[in-house]
Protein backbone atom coordinates (compact mmCIF):
# COMPACT_ATOMS: atom_id res chain seq x y z
CA UNK A 1 0.00 0.00 0.00
CA UNK A 2 1.56 3.57 -1.01
CA UNK A 3 1.63 5.63 2.09
CA UNK A 4 1.78 9.20 2.24
CA UNK A 5 5.72 11.15 2.16
CA UNK A 6 5.89 13.78 4.88
CA UNK A 7 7.18 17.36 3.71
CA UNK A 8 9.72 19.33 5.34
CA UNK A 9 9.48 21.11 7.64
CA UNK A 10 7.69 18.71 9.70
CA UNK A 11 8.70 17.73 13.53
CA UNK A 12 9.20 14.24 12.89
CA UNK A 13 11.31 14.58 10.58
CA UNK A 14 13.88 15.99 12.67
CA UNK A 15 13.38 12.98 15.56
CA UNK A 16 15.72 10.53 16.34
CA UNK A 17 13.93 7.35 15.41
CA UNK A 18 13.95 4.28 17.98
CA UNK A 19 15.53 0.55 16.91
CA UNK A 20 13.30 -2.13 15.91
CA UNK A 21 13.49 -4.69 19.26
CA UNK A 22 11.03 -6.96 17.61
CA UNK A 23 10.43 -7.58 14.02
CA UNK A 24 6.86 -8.30 13.27
CA UNK A 25 4.53 -8.73 10.13
CA UNK A 26 3.70 -5.38 10.68
CA UNK A 27 6.93 -4.10 10.73
CA UNK A 28 7.45 -6.07 7.20
CA UNK A 29 4.69 -4.94 5.74
CA UNK A 30 5.57 -1.36 6.11
CA UNK A 31 8.91 -1.95 4.68
CA UNK A 32 6.92 -3.63 1.46
CA UNK A 33 5.01 -0.20 1.67
CA UNK A 34 7.68 1.88 1.85
CA UNK A 35 9.54 -0.05 -1.16
CA UNK A 36 6.11 0.49 -2.67
CA UNK A 37 6.09 4.25 -1.91
CA UNK A 38 10.00 4.78 -3.06
CA UNK A 39 9.46 2.99 -6.55
CA UNK A 40 6.09 5.01 -7.52
CA UNK A 41 7.34 8.13 -5.90
CA UNK A 42 9.69 7.91 -8.02
CA UNK A 43 13.07 7.55 -5.58
CA UNK A 44 16.34 5.38 -4.88
CA UNK A 45 15.46 5.65 -0.57
CA UNK A 46 12.89 6.11 1.72
CA UNK A 47 13.67 6.18 5.75
CA UNK A 48 10.87 5.28 8.13
CA UNK A 49 9.85 8.73 9.43
CA UNK A 50 9.20 9.64 6.11
CA UNK A 51 6.14 8.22 6.30
CA UNK A 52 5.52 9.06 10.23
CA UNK A 53 7.06 5.89 11.41
CA UNK A 54 9.79 6.75 13.72
CA UNK A 55 12.03 3.60 13.56
CA UNK A 56 14.99 2.73 12.48
CA UNK A 57 13.69 1.12 8.69
CA UNK A 58 15.31 2.53 5.60
CA UNK A 59 14.59 0.92 1.87
CA UNK A 60 16.61 1.63 -1.34
CA UNK A 61 17.23 0.44 -4.55
CA UNK A 62 19.56 2.19 -6.43
CA UNK A 63 19.80 0.33 -9.74
CA UNK A 64 18.71 3.30 -12.46
CA UNK A 65 19.01 1.06 -16.05
CA UNK A 66 16.03 0.43 -17.60
CA UNK A 67 17.15 -3.56 -18.15
CA UNK A 68 18.92 -4.03 -15.08
CA UNK A 69 16.46 -6.24 -12.44
CA UNK A 70 15.43 -4.05 -9.57
CA UNK A 71 17.39 -4.41 -6.32
CA UNK A 72 15.19 -3.82 -3.51
CA UNK A 73 17.01 -3.38 0.14
CA UNK A 74 15.48 -3.38 3.20
CA UNK A 75 17.17 -2.34 6.41
CA UNK A 76 16.44 -2.54 9.95
CA UNK A 77 18.84 -0.63 12.68
CA UNK A 78 21.39 -0.21 9.58
CA UNK A 79 24.50 1.94 11.01
CA UNK A 80 27.76 2.46 9.35
CA UNK A 81 30.44 1.18 10.98
CA UNK A 82 33.21 2.15 8.70
CA UNK A 83 33.64 4.49 6.38
CA UNK A 84 36.17 5.95 3.56
CA UNK A 85 38.46 8.93 4.08
CA UNK A 86 38.06 9.47 0.51
CA UNK A 87 34.86 11.87 0.00
CA UNK A 88 32.55 12.19 -3.05
CA UNK A 89 30.56 14.96 -4.01
CA UNK A 90 26.66 13.95 -5.26
CA UNK A 91 23.85 16.04 -6.28
CA UNK A 92 21.54 14.72 -3.72
CA UNK A 93 17.41 15.04 -3.33
CA UNK A 94 14.75 14.03 -1.49
CA UNK A 95 11.22 12.61 -1.27
CA UNK A 96 10.72 14.99 1.49
CA UNK A 97 11.77 17.80 -0.13
CA UNK A 98 10.84 17.80 -3.93
CA UNK A 99 11.63 19.56 -6.56
CA UNK A 100 14.76 20.33 -4.37
CA UNK A 101 18.60 19.06 -5.58
CA UNK A 102 21.82 20.40 -3.75
CA UNK A 103 25.64 18.55 -3.78
CA UNK A 104 26.54 17.14 -0.61
CA UNK A 105 30.12 15.32 -0.09
CA UNK A 106 30.05 12.34 1.78
CA UNK A 107 32.32 9.39 2.19
CA UNK A 108 32.66 7.74 -0.97
CA UNK A 109 32.50 4.18 0.69
CA UNK A 110 30.83 3.12 3.47
CA UNK A 111 30.82 -0.36 5.85
CA UNK A 112 26.87 -1.16 7.03
CA UNK A 113 25.28 -3.23 9.24
CA UNK A 114 22.17 -4.09 9.39
CA UNK A 115 18.58 -6.77 10.29
CA UNK A 116 17.18 -8.27 6.96
CA UNK A 117 13.74 -8.85 6.51
CA UNK A 118 14.33 -12.69 7.81
CA UNK A 119 15.59 -11.14 11.16
CA UNK A 120 19.06 -11.79 9.95
CA UNK A 121 21.81 -9.56 11.00
CA UNK A 122 24.07 -8.25 7.40
CA UNK A 123 26.90 -6.36 6.28
CA UNK A 124 27.81 -5.13 3.12
CA UNK A 125 29.84 -2.91 1.49
CA UNK A 126 28.51 0.53 -0.62
CA UNK A 127 30.03 3.08 -2.97
CA UNK A 128 29.21 5.67 -5.39
CA UNK A 129 25.72 6.63 -5.55
CA UNK A 130 24.27 3.25 -3.19
CA UNK A 131 27.30 4.55 -0.88
CA UNK A 132 25.61 8.67 -0.77
CA UNK A 133 22.10 7.22 -0.74
CA UNK A 134 22.22 4.45 2.43
CA UNK A 135 24.14 7.45 4.22
CA UNK A 136 21.55 9.58 3.22
CA UNK A 137 18.58 7.43 4.76
CA UNK A 138 20.57 6.47 7.79
CA UNK A 139 20.52 10.29 8.50
CA UNK A 140 16.83 10.55 8.23
CA UNK A 141 17.16 7.95 11.04
CA UNK A 142 18.73 10.32 13.42
CA UNK A 143 16.94 13.77 12.93
CA UNK A 144 19.07 15.01 9.59
CA UNK A 145 18.06 16.06 6.33
CA UNK A 146 20.75 16.89 3.07
CA UNK A 147 20.14 20.37 3.74
CA UNK A 148 21.29 20.43 7.48
CA UNK A 149 24.91 19.81 5.42
CA UNK A 150 24.54 23.27 3.30
CA UNK A 151 24.84 26.75 4.60
CA UNK A 152 22.26 28.44 6.97
CA UNK A 153 20.92 31.12 4.01
CA UNK A 154 20.65 28.52 1.47
CA UNK A 155 19.16 26.18 4.50
CA UNK A 156 16.11 28.79 5.57
CA UNK A 157 15.52 29.54 1.69
CA UNK A 158 14.57 25.90 0.76
CA UNK A 159 12.78 25.42 3.88
CA UNK A 160 10.82 29.19 2.81
CA UNK A 161 10.04 27.53 -0.19
CA UNK A 162 8.74 24.03 1.04
CA UNK A 163 6.30 25.73 3.47
CA UNK A 164 4.96 27.41 0.49
CA UNK A 165 4.20 23.98 -1.41
CA UNK A 166 2.98 22.93 1.98
CA UNK A 167 0.16 25.51 1.68
CA UNK A 168 -0.48 25.35 -1.75
CA UNK A 169 -0.78 21.55 -1.38
CA UNK A 170 -3.21 21.74 1.70
CA UNK A 171 -5.82 24.72 -0.39
CA UNK A 172 -5.80 21.63 -3.24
Amino acid sequence: MKRPIIIHPDPRLKKLCAPVSDLSDDLRVLADDMLETMYDAPGIGLAAPQVGVLSRLIVLDCVKGENEPPQPMIMFNPEVIASSDALNVHEEGCLSIPDIYQEVTRPAEVNVRWIDRNGKLQEAGFDGLWATCVQHEIDHLNGILFIDYLGRMRRQMITRKMQKLKRELARE
